[in-house]
């Protein structure tokens, strides 16, 4: 016979006495989590867009024509790009407002009026650029760019126009972690990890005026003065309170770490194949073609497929830059959760800002190169004036209370933006005419 069931309760190990912190901190660590996703997107994505073609087309060129050597200069920009960009955050949670209206409050209207005007000029020609990068990609698999650039226009303005703020985000940040292509092309190279570290520490110096201007024009792609308006903007137009922004400040730097990692692996890539075998290029179309017989159809695929995100995520980007620096600058309604009616001059700008963009950049045989380097020249100049008063107003009490830079902080902020005026000087000095045919 079947023996009784046993009905004696058997006895439970002690829990841990650690056991009520243990899942109290579990509970913490899954709210701050949350909190973290729910502010995620401003940092990454302006962080991101900074790569950009013109960004890719650079580092492509510093790989192919200097190898591991410029890793180090990497290494410079990453600490420079995040103090920048977490200011602009700060500003935009403390004040709730964008860049561009600060510098109307603290400054005059004609200083104001200048640094729209020379932006919407830079912005202008970067945006051709990117419409470009777009063409350029898809020329790689045979498309002529009147067969694309129109389509993928189409579809930036109906998401900018037509979608709310946490769609276009949403999109914005997919297309971020589509970033990682590089990391795979990176791989498929099999660069010298070894002499990679070691370049990326210790700095390699080529007493030229080439180089120079080469490690200069690295830098100037990667901190441009419309990121510094975008992130702004975005940080007011998603509502974040400062209770939040500790998490968007660990947003912000972990931007910068992920868009400098993408430049890393687009040099080792270029250096370990390109580099290697003597092989020049001068864009990133040209990179992404010279790969194949290299690093093999994959890597090639995953280089040409990057350009062509890139240039999406910043043909998007750009054109809000403006839109909202501009509507800001005058006091016009701004923000993507405004119907087209209810912000006429944030959509009309949004439109042109598209349109216009695309459209030149299917004209045969553009001037691009020439395009690209006026709009850097711009840039070049309006940098410096946009770190200065960014240093000027987050420093000032009466706008930012208590949540001015610090001491230490302070000190750091003035000599990267010393250093990095004083390069952005040395850049456009160097593309004008000298004196007396000299």
């Amino acid at each position: 016979m079947p023996s009784p069931p046993d009905t004696r309760k058997r006895a439970r190990s002690p829990a841990p006495a650690d056991a009520p912190r243990r899942r109290r901190l579990g509970r913490v660590g899954r709210t701050r989590l949350l909190i973290f996703l729910a502010v995620m997107g401003p940092g990454l994505i302006t962080a991101n867009s900074d790569n950009d073609a013109g960004g890719i087309t650079t580092w492509s060129v510093v790989g192919a024509h200097y190898g591991y050597q410029l890793l180090w200069v990497l290494l410079l920009i990453t600490p420079i790009l995040a103090v920048t960009q977490e200011m602009g955050a700060r500003m935009g949670v403390v004040t709730g407002k964008g860049l561009a209206a600060l510098i109307r409050e603290r400054f005059s209207l004609k200083i104001t009026a200048f640094a729209m005007l020379a932006m919407l000029i830079a912005n202008f020609g970067t945006t051709v650029a990117e419409f470009s990068g777009v063409g350029a990609a898809f020329s790689l698999a045979h498309v002529p760019p009147y067969a694309c650039v129109p389509f993928v226009a189409f579809g930036v303005w109906l998401l900018v126009t037509r979608g709310s703020y946490k769609r276009v985000e949403r999109v914005f940040l997919f297309l971020s972690a589509l970033y990682v292509t590089y990391f795979v092309a990176g791989f498929l190279a099999h660069p010298d990890w070894g002499k990679a570290a070691r370049h990326t520490v210790v700095p390699s110096v080529t007493p030229t005026s080439i180089w120079l201007l080469t490690v200069i024009a690295a830098i100037g792609t990667t901190i441009t003065p419309w990121g510094q308006f975008f992130i702004q903007a975005t940080i007011v137009d998603k509502r974040i309170s400062i209770k939040e922004y500790a998490y968007t400040k660990a947003e912000v730097f972990l931007g910068a770490v992920a868009t400098d990692l993408v430049d890393f692996f687009i040099v080792v890539a270029c250096a370990a194949t390109l580099y290697k075998h003597g092989i020049l290029v001068n864009t990133a179309q040209d990179a992404a073609k010279a790969l194949e017989p290299l690093a093999g159809r994959a890597a090639a695929f995953l280089f040409g497929f990057g350009l062509l995100n890139v240039s999406i995520l910043a043909a998007g980007i750009l054109p809000l830059a403006t839109a909202y620096a501009i509507c800001e600058a005058f006091g016009f309604e701004s923000g993507l959760d405004q119907k087209f009616g209810d912000a006429p001059v944030f959509n009309g700008l949004l439109t042109f800002f598209i349109v216009v963009p695309a459209a030149v950049a299917i004209i045969p045989h553009l001037p691009l190169v020439k395009v690209m380097l006026l709009s850097q020249d711009v840039n070049g100049i309006l940098l410096p004036i946009i770190l200065i008063y960014v240093l000027k107003i987050i420093n000032d009490r009466s706008v930012m209370g208590d949540h001015v830079n610090g001491r230490v902080y302070n000190g750091i902020a003035w000599a990267f933006s010393a250093v990095l005026i004083a390069l952005t000087v040395v850049l456009v000095a160097s593309t004008l005419p000298l004196p007396f045919g000299l």
